[in-house]
């Protein structure tokens, strides 16, 4: 029963020499409280019933205003065999089972796999739905960043010198700038949006990246509460100020990707997103963030729980970068060769789409029946036609023959 309060302890959140008694005497100014943490649990679910309306009657009328255009798919025979494995076994049969569903259902092994993978295919996200939920981040994400500046007028000055995120507290141990409503409302709001991330994260498109996206997601969240709990509110305000920059290029690019007639537009956000990407978390992310939290921070107080609780997830973030950083690079090498056929985006493909996207794997075999049967007639049709060209030759010389025997005789 004692182990909620020493959750609380403020040697544990707040450095040597400041107290909870000394938030609580801030006076004629809001303080943070861990208990006003809790509004973001109606805020997480109030985002969700607004994305879906949201992707449900505005984000239709863009996508055909850009030409989003949902593919056609092939559906699959009816097999209440193969159906019933697909949905309670595996969607990728190995060739043991496929050998076993040969005598149950009594297909062949070509005919099972081209089964399974035009039902994969059927699973697998169509344009609208990925563009609504590209419009969706991108409005989000463009709020927010707006937010973050009004909340953070002396950006330039934090970004230049970001020792003034070290304001809250000084040498004396006393804090010296209070949480303004801006702050707060900023602060409930992003940590509602990334609590509304994990609650659909089980219906959204599953990326490539879907582990890492996990891993971000609970970071940024952890990085949300404790900073606020510990009034670091200016250094964290700045890190979500600085992700969203980059992720407002991003969700753009998508949404004009999946429109068509967009190529270059597309290009030249994503050119324009990988620079500030790589200028704003390779660069200002660790020299000016991390290193203020992690050097810079000794010199205003002794290192405390929080310090390496905060300065580890700050860092996870920045393996997370690295990682994310590699898939853009290797799309830019890409983009410059003239080779780019998809996108390798940490948030783009999923291993669904990449059936259909790598050429030469299933793609063509979802659809090598059809093929092979249309490739039979044309060969049936053109071998048809050579015996009819030779018949019609050898009758022809034949006749030619007798002829000549003819005028000869006579």
């Amino acid at each position: 029963m004692d182990l909620l309060p020493d959750i609380w302890r403020q040697d544990y959140w707040l450095p040597p020499g400041v107290t909870w008694r000394d938030m609580e005497q801030l006076a004629d100014a809001d303080r943070p409280q861990p208990l006003d943490l809790l509004i973001a649990l109606p805020l997480a679910l109030g985002f969700v019933a607004l994305r879906y309306v949201f992707e449900r009657f505005f984000a239709p009328p863009m996508g055909r205003y850009l030409g989003v255009k949902n593919r056609s798919q092939k559906t699959t025979a009816p097999s209440p065999q193969l159906e019933s494995f697909y949905t309670q076994q595996t969607r990728k049969p190995t060739h043991s089972e496929i050998a076993g569903l040969i005598s149950l259902c009594g297909k062949t092994q070509r005919q099972i796999e081209v089964w399974f993978r035009l039902r994969r295919n059927q699973d697998r996200p169509c344009q609208s739905k990925k563009f609504g939920e590209a419009a969706w981040r991108f409005f989000f994400y463009l709020l927010a960043f707006m937010a973050g500046l009004t909340c953070l007028i002396d950006v330039k000055t934090l970004v230049l010198a970001p020792q003034g995120v070290l304001e809250g507290v000084s040498n004396t141990g006393q804090l010296k700038k209070a949480m303004e409503r801006a702050h707060y409302w900023y602060y409930m709001l992003e940590l509602g949006f990334y609590g509304s991330l994990l609650l659909r994260i089980s219906v959204d498109i599953k990326r490539k990246d879907f582990k890492e996206q996990v891993i971000h997601h609970l970071a940024t969240i952890f990085l949300l509460i404790f900073s606020y709990c510990a009034n670091y509110i200016r250094i964290g305000t700045l890190v979500m100020l600085l992700h969203d920059s980059s992720d407002i290029l991003l969700e753009s690019a998508k949404m004009f990707n999946y429109g068509t007639g967009w190529k270059k537009t597309c290009d030249a956000l994503f050119v324009v997103f990988a620079v500030v990407f790589l200028v704003t978390r390779l660069v200002i992310f660790p020299s000016k963030i991390i290193h203020t939290t992690l050097a810079l921070s000794m010199e205003v107080f002794e290192p405390f729980v929080g310090y390496y609780f905060f300065n580890i997830l700050l860092m996870v973030l920045q393996a997370l970068h690295i990682f994310w950083a590699g898939l853009i690079l290797r799309m830019v090498y890409k983009f410059l060769k003239g080779k780019l056929e998809k996108d390798e985006r940490s948030d783009e493909e999923s291993e669904i789409e990449e059936e259909e996207e790598d050429k030469g794997g299933e793609e063509n075999a979802d659809h090598g029946d059809y093929c092979w049967e249309r490739s039979k007639d044309t060969l049936n049709s053109k071998l048809s036609m050579l015996t009819n060209t030779c018949v019609l030759n050898s009758f022809s010389n034949q006749r030619a023959s007798v002829s000549d025997r003819m005028r000869k005789a006579q």
